[in-house]
């Protein structure tokens, strides 16, 4: 064994194999569980102002860290129902959600449309004041950095609302040398999530009726137990829903947190941890699972964030745009590519501790792996997002590799190595077919939803 490890002539556990030639970083495959380790709560990471309420008053067991904070992952014990009780209040009550992690990173000045305009894709210049954007931000080579929601407050401000990944310092990078004049800094802002099908009804309580008016992606000023606050309707679960933005948050959070968490307890929810579950079957993305500064948004079905018309330049465009012409041209290029899938297993009702390999039934050779997997009820099947081999979809889907692979479900099989507790069989993987995005349909579905579906309702006239 020893003269093998010297030679290289074994099988690498972290699992080479998988074609990870076009990252210079590749992920770590190596199938290693959960050790069973305990969090180290200390104050080299951030507790936020809602710290106290989550874990002290309403006994969240177990979090993670999200962007330098500890984030709740658990409220319902597992022999009460865990994650999967947790569904069923989402689905069909209201629930609270502590996301304090999405810090606020605030661009304010007289460039500030100006700079916004060159960090995102996306036309900054056409987000009006008090409205808000899903947006991308990317590196020179086209990597995904970040996947915030951007809010408008005003011709001068924008608050980027982050996922998992520093973003100031890359702000404040960009602008050396670049002098637009604008302040950037983190503010002292601290959003929850209030998701569900009775959120309106909470909202409507805490904030008055007007809430009722706000679009989708709109935002509002608001005062909540003499608090100001802004409210948007936005959130990341496919369900009716809004998030609250408390200002002055080391201040003023539990001031605003304890008439919210009233209200949403008198509705018959509780607080849980955001709804990861419910964001894949809206084929929602989390940044780290399932992309990366190494990914591509035409890999991950992104490729709507890239613009044809967007005259500004930004960060990226010129890569993105090469990649996108030689996807119209019929050359992908990229090894893999994410897609939907449904498995055989049982019921997957936790958080995957490893991205579990998929491999081609014709071969048995491992290709690829899941990124986020979990079993819907409502389907009653397993489903999650998973990177594959891109030349197997191509051949397939016997078309060009653009964001149109999502739209429906194919006639290709793969196979996916589940831990034994999931398997249906001990050591042996279990079939998986290429699935439509979304799973689910959202309730606010995303300008890619409603394109997709107007495109059906017009196909359906056709027939």
């Amino acid at each position: 064994m020893l003269l093998q490890r010297m030679s290289g002539d074994y099988d690498h556990p972290n699992h080479p194999s998988i074609d990870q030639s076009d990252r210079t970083l590749p992920r770590n495959l190596r199938q290693t569980g959960d050790p069973g380790i305990q969090m180290l709560v200390s104050t080299r990471v951030r507790k936020s102002p809602f710290f106290d309420k989550s874990f002290n008053e309403e006994g969240a067991w177990r979090c993670t860290v999200y962007n330098r904070l500890y984030h709740p992952r658990g409220l319902v014990e597992p022999e009460d129902g865990g994650a999967m009780a947790e569904y069923e209040a989402l689905t069909n009550t209201v629930t609270l959600w502590d996301v304090a992690v999405e810090r606020q990173i605030r661009v304010k000045g007289p460039d500030a449309e100006e700079l916004t305009d060159y960090l995102i894709t996306r036309d900054a210049t056409e987000i009006e004041s008090m409205h808000g954007k899903y947006v991308i931000l990317c590196n020179e080579d086209g990597g995904i950095l970040n996947d915030p929601i951007l809010l408008r407050l005003s011709e001068d401000e924008f608050w980027f609302s982050i996922s998992d990944s520093t973003l100031m310092q890359w702000i404040q990078g960009v602008n050396v040398g670049m002098d637009f004049d604008v302040e950037v800094d983190e503010i002292d802002v601290a959003p929850m999530q209030i998701q569900g099908p009775r959120s309106e009804d909470v909202m409507r309580e805490v904030v008055g009726e007007e809430v009722s008016e706000i679009p989708y992606y709109g935002l509002m000023e608001a005062d909540i137990n003499g608090a100001s606050v802004l409210v948007s309707q936005t959130g990341f679960s496919g369900e009716k829903g809004f998030e609250i933005y408390v200002r002055d948050a080391m201040e003023n959070a539990e001031r605003v947190w304890d008439p919210v968490l009233d209200s949403v307890k008198d509705h018959g929810g509780r607080q849980i941890a955001p709804g990861h579950h419910r964001r894949i079957a809206a084929g929602i993305l989390s940044w780290g699972q399932d992309m990366d500064h190494e990914t591509s948004p035409f890999q991950v079905n992104l490729g709507y964030q890239v613009p044809d018309d967007k005259d500004g330049d930004y960060i990226g465009k010129e890569e993105l745009e090469r990649q996108q012409a030689l996807i119209e041209d019929g050359e992908y290029p990229f090894n893999l590519k994410l897609v939907g899938l449904k498995m055989a297993g049982e019921p997957i009702r936790d958080y995957a501790s490893d991205f579990w390999l998929i491999s081609d039934p014709e071969t048995g050779e491992e290709c690829g792996y899941m990124t986020s997997p979990w079993w819907n009820p409502d389907l009653e099947t397993n489903i999650g997002l998973g990177f594959v081999p891109a030349d197997k979809l191509e051949d397939a889907a016997q078309a060009t590799l653009d964001d149109e692979i999502y739209e429906n479900d194919l006639d290709l099989e793969f196979q996916v190595h589940l831990p034994d507790e999931y398997a249906e069989e001990e050591g042996e993987p279990v079939f998986a077919t290429v699935a439509e995005v979304p799973f689910k349909e959202s309730v606010n579905p995303s300008a890619r939803e409603q394109a997709k579906l107007g495109a059906k309702r017009e196909a359906e006239q056709n027939d």
